[in-house]
C-alpha cells in the first residue's frame, strides 16, 4: 500500500525559530554562570519589538539585552532594527519547593537522584524508526537538510541576495511502509527586492537541492516548489510575529509521532517538558538501534514536584520483538527517569541549548540523548527474559 507522509522545517531566521534560538541563548547563558539556574524564558519578536518574559532565577545578573543582541547578529539580523524590553522575574517560591525537594524525599525517601521533583506534569514523547541513519522520518531529515543548506549558503556568500526567513516542506512517497521516492518539495526563502527569481530558482535546485537529496534523490516526477507565493521580500518579524514554542512539530518529530505539547526552547531541564523528552528519545532510540523494533514510540507522564513518572508507554507498531508490555518491564529496568537521574546521566546542566534550537533537536549534533550506549543492557536483559 502507498501512503504519503510530509514534514517541514524552517530557517534560522523564521521568526518563531529566531525566538527559539533567543530563549535557548538566555538559557545557556544562566548556566554558564550557575549550573542550578531555573529558567523559563518566553520570547516575543513583531515589527521590530523583541519582549522577553518569564522566570529567571539565577545567582548572577544575566544582561538580556547584550544576550538578545548577539543572537540577532548570529542569526543575521541587525541588533540595531530592534528594541528590546525585558519582562522577567524570578521563580515562584511554591513552584521552587516543590522541585527543589521532590514530593518522595518529602515523604523520607533518601535514595539517590529523589532531591528534585518534576517542574511541571504531563506527557511528553520519544520516537525513533530505523529508516534513516538519524533514527528520523526521512522526510523531516530532507527538510531539516533543506534550511540547513540554505543557511549554509547566505551565510557563506554561495547565494547572494536571500535573506535569513525561509522554510521547507518534502512529501516522501511509502510503499509497503518503506520510503519509496520524493513525491514533492516545498522551499521558500526570503530574498532582496532586486534579487532575479529564475536566478534564485536555478541557484536553489544546483546549491541546495542537490546537495539535500545526495542521499536521497528526487527523480523527473518529483514536483518542486520554489517561492511558490511569489515574491517573498518582507519576512521575519517584519512580516510574522514569532513566538517560543510554535515549531514544535520541527523541534521533534515532523507531526508524525506524537506530541505532549510542551515546548523545548528558554526552559531549564528540571522542566520534564525537555528533560523528559530528551530521555523518551533517548530511550526510543536505544530499543531501535537494539532492533529490538523498527520504531518505536516512548511516552513519560509526570506529576509536579514529584520524582517518578506516574506512568510510562512503549508502542512499537507492531514491529517489537517482544510484546510492548515486555519492553516496558525492560525500560524501568535500564533507565532511570527521575529529573535529578535524567540531568545526570544527559548531562544537562553542561550542554549548550541554542546549537539545538534549530534544526530539530534530535538527529542534530550529537548530545547525549542521541547516544546508543544502552543497546547492552537492554539485549541483556531482554536475554535474562528469554532464558
Amino acid at each position: 500500500m502507498k501512503k504519503y507522509l510530509t514534514a517541514e522545517s524552517v530557517c534560522a531566521g523564521h521568526p518563531d525559530k529566531l525566538c527559539d534560538y533567543i530563549a535557548d541563548s538566555i538559557l545557556d547563558e544562566c548556566l554558564r554562570y550557575d549550573k542550578a539556574s531555573r529558567v523559563a524564558c518566553e520570547v516575543m519578536a513583531t515589527k521590530r519589538k523583541i519582549i522577553v518574559a518569564g522566570e529567571i532565577t539565577c545567582s548572577k545578573r544575566i544582561w538580556i539585552r547584550s544576550v538578545v543582541n548577539r543572537a540577532l547578529r548570529e542569526i543575521g539580523y541587525n541588533p540595531l532594527d530592534f528594541i528590546i524590553y525585558n519582562f522577567t522575574h524570578r521563580q515562584s517560591k511554591d513552584i521552587s519547593a516543590g522541585v527543589s525537594k521532590a514530593l518522595e524525599a518529602r515523604n523520607g525517601d533518601k535514595s539517590a537522584f529523589s532531591s528534585i521533583g518534576a517542574g511541571d506534569q504531563g506527557t511528553v514523547y520519544g520516537y525513533a524508526t530505523n529508516e534513516t541513519d538519524y533514527c528520523l522520518p526521512l522526510p523531516l531529515v530532507l527538510a531539516h537538510k533543506i534550511c540547513k543548506r540554505l543557511d549554509y549558503a547566505r551565510k557563506h556568500g554561495i547565494i547572494l541576495g536571500i535573506k535569513p526567513d525561509g522554510k521547507a516542506q518534502v512529501t516522501v512517497e511509502y510503499e509497503d511502509e518503506k520510503p519509496k521516492r520524493v513525491k514533492a518539495v516545498v522551499v521558500s526563502i526570503q530574498h532582496k527586492p532586486d534579487k532575479d527569481i529564475k536566478k534564485l530558482e536555478e541557484q536553489i535546485r544546483e546549491e541546495v537541492l542537490y546537495s539535500a537529496f545526495s542521499d536521497f534523490p528526487i527523480d523527473d516526477e518529483t514536483e518542486v516548489y520554489i517561492n511558490p507565493s511569489g515574491r517573498f521580500v518582507e519576512g521575519g518579524p517584519e512580516a510574522d510575529t514569532g513566538l517560543t514554542g510554535r515549531k514544535l512539530m520541527v523541534d521533534t518529530y515532523g507531526g508524525l509521532a506524537l506530541h505532549g505539547g510542551g515546548a523545548f526552547s528558554g526552559k531549564d531541564p528540571t522542566k520534564v517538558d525537555r528533560s523528559g523528552a530528551y530521555m523518551a528519545r533517548y530511550i526510543a532510540k536505544n530499543l531501535v538501534f537494539a532492533n529490538l523494533a523498527e520504531k518505536c514510540q516512548v511516552a513519560i507522564s509526570y506529576a509536579i514536584g514529584k520524582a517518578d513518572p506516574v506512568s510510562v508507554d512503549i508502542n512499537t507498531f507492531g514491529t517489537g520483538k517482544f510484546r510492548d508490555d515486555v519492553l516496558e518491564e525492560i525500560v524501568y529496568k535500564v533507565f532511570n527517569l527521575r529529573p535529578a537521574a535524567i540531568i545526570d546521566k544527559l548531562n544537562l546542566r553542561v550542554q549548550k541549548y541554542s546549537d539545538y534550537s534549530t534544526y530539530g533537536h534530535f538527529g542534530n549534533h550529537y548530545p547525549e540523548w542521541e547516544r546508543t550506549d544502552k543497546f547492552v543492557e537492554l539485549l541483556r536483559e531482554v536475554k535474562q527474559r528469554v532464558n
